[in-house]
Order: C-alpha cells, then sequence, then structure tokens
C-alpha cells in the first residue's frame, strides 16, 4: 500500500451494520509512501494507523 498526503483512506466495515470510513491522510510515516499514516477524520479527530486489507487508497492526483 502506498500513499501520499491528501490521498483519502476508505476503511470497510468489518461487522454488519458498521459504516465505512474515510479519512485524510495528512502524514505519511513509512518510508515511500508506505503505512504507518497519520490520518484525520471529518470530525477533526487524528491518529496514526496501519491499514489493514480492509483499507484502500484513493489517490487524490493520478498516479504515473
Amino acid at each position: 500500500m502506498h500513499a501520499s498526503v491528501g490521498d483519502r483512506l476508505l476503511v470497510h466495515g468489518r461487522i454488519v451494520g458498521q459504516h465505512d470510513r474515510v479519512v485524510e491522510i495528512i502524514e505519511v510515516l513509512g518510508p515511500e509512501g508506505t503505512p504507518p499514516y497519520r490520518v484525520r477524520a471529518e470530525n477533526g479527530h487524528e491518529a496514526i494507523i496501519s491499514p489493514g486489507p480492509d483499507a484502500v487508497v484513493q489517490h487524490s492526483k493520478p498516479q504515473p
């Protein structure tokens, strides 16, 4: 998984009834765009996460 600042991370709900979450990547802490990432949710909460297989990066710019 590779991401850049400004990309969004879509984390799918893992159980029935749990909604998907979308957070913005505000800092990449791993080498060459790899996790962990510092993210910010819509409500302003910030966290450091290492996304699992239930997450998808939505790139803000087209990748080469």
